[in-house]
């Protein structure tokens, strides 16, 4: 089965594939490695539209995504407006729309233990009467397609607004909101900074009652820890990363253990994003925890946003450090991959290996800022071309061709998801 890759247009969204031809090995005794299990070359097919950019993308069941926009000049409508939501069926490739009440442009995404998509945070600009920089918006998937994004902001908001902010579900099943702005910007600063998180469902912990806790780590992160990195590991703690600093935090006692800095002066979230994933957790490793960090920006912080340009050049820096006493204390180890990209994302695949995919070779997120834009982006030089990282392979080689390119630019709040049947669906949201 053969399905993946969603272009996401401005105008409503081709819907595409990036596909990887897969054969089983028959024979008795045949090796459990699971690259041995993958052959073939990739594809990319385009087999629809989504009706809204696919801005924001989460595989919300078997069959299905929950796509988020914000409020563009869609095609798709719903309840007699514009939709800036819809719900994509892979087998299908049909697409409802959906209605959230409040602008869903820069908020965060995670799951409930019980499968609930929590949506919250978000942008200022009101349309149906609602601000979306409190907004919690909740979607349980189904089956008959009668389900709909849930809000109530009267009872359930965020207690703080929050755009640019991060989230990641933890191991009792509930999820930590972390960070973020007060309002809009290029990135964040004093004046805007919300360095704090709180829970959802909210919690009364460390003496804090359903309220914002505060956050040294993104008190030292300034200017540059928009849509910090978070992942959640097996032992409960969360590693964190954010502008060139990096931390495992414990939630349960509001302990912070700072990490050696990103190497060579690497920035790694928004407006520099870089791309990071944990590595697979296997019984030949003891699932011993190890992240893999790869792209960003070495570009200042604290320039003047005019001053920057299109054309500087993004890092090509992938950084692995293993989350254990005797890992960190050995630091993390750099490599370098075939192009340099910022806005990349990091995917885990099926058979043990990364695949890096969208971005651009120059530049910095975000529209309208720099001095020598290239229409209203930020960035330049798309990187058409998603290259594979082999965790397992020797060093110096671990980086491999995929094979495909596309010639559609995949650059500022560009998504890509797997899929259940191990594919890809990409989608992106340019300007």
């Amino acid at each position: 089965m053969q399905r993946s890759f969603i272009p996401a247009f401005l105008s409503g969204s081709l819907l595409g594939t990036l596909v990887l031809g897969l054969s089983v090995p028959r024979s008795p005794g045949a090796s459990l490695d699971p690259r041995a299990f993958v052959s073939g070359n990739w594809g990319l097919t385009q087999p629809g539209t989504t009706g809204v950019s696919a801005m924001q993308l989460a595989v919300t069941s078997e069959t299905t995504a929950l796509i988020l926009d914000k409020v563009e000049h869609n095609p798709l409508t719903v309840n007699g407006h514009v939709a800036w939501a819809s719900e994509l069926n892979f087998n299908t490739n049909q697409v409802r729309p959906l209605n959230p009440l409040s602008n869903t442009w820069c908020a965060t995404g995670s799951f409930l233990g019980n499968g609930t998509l929590v949506s919250s945070g978000g942008n200022p600009i009101v349309i149906t009467g609602q601000n979306g920089l409190q907004a919690i918006r909740l979607f349980t998937p189904c089956n008959d397609g009668t389900c709909d994004i849930f809000e109530d902001p009267a009872r359930l908001h965020l207690t703080s607004n929050r755009w640019y902010p991060s989230s990641v579900r933890i191991d009792d099943g509930s999820v930590i909101i972390y960070g973020g702005s007060t309002f809009g910007g290029f990135e964040n600063g004093q004046s805007g900074n919300n360095p704090s998180y709180e829970f959802f469902p909210p919690k009364n912990i460390n003496g804090f009652n359903g309220v914002k806790i505060p956050s040294q780590f993104l008190m030292d992160t300034l200017n540059a820890n928009h849509f910090p990195i978070l992942i959640m590991l097996p032992d409960g703690n969360i590693f964190v990363a954010a502008n060139q600093q990096a931390m495992l935090f414990n939630w349960r006692t509001n302990t912070e253990r700072r990490l050696p800095g990103i190497p060579n002066g690497v920035r790694v979230s928004s407006p520099y994003s870089a791309g990071a994933v944990l590595l697979p957790l296997t019984p030949e490793n003891n699932y011993t925890p190890e992240v893999l960090i790869c792209g960003g920006s070495t570009v200042s912080d604290t320039a003047n946003p005019s001053s920057l340009s299109s054309q500087t050049p993004a890092s090509a820096q992938c950084s692995r450090m293993v989350l254990t006493d005797a890992g960190i204390a050995a630091g993390w180890k750099v490599e370098t991959m075939p192009q340099a990209r910022v806005m990349p994302e990091l995917i885990l695949l099926p058979d043990g290996r990364i695949l890096i995919i969208n971005g651009a070779q120059t530049g910095v997120a975000g529209y309208g800022n720099v001095g020598d834009q290239v229409g209203s982006s930020n960035a330049d030089h798309p990187a058409f071309s998603p290259v594979l990282y082999d965790p397992n392979a020797a060093a110096g080689s671990r980086f491999s061709a995929t094979g495909i390119s596309s010639t559609i630019a995949r650059i500022y709040h560009s998504t890509a998801s797997l899929t259940p049947n191990g594919s890809i669906i990409v989608g992106e949201y340019n300007f």
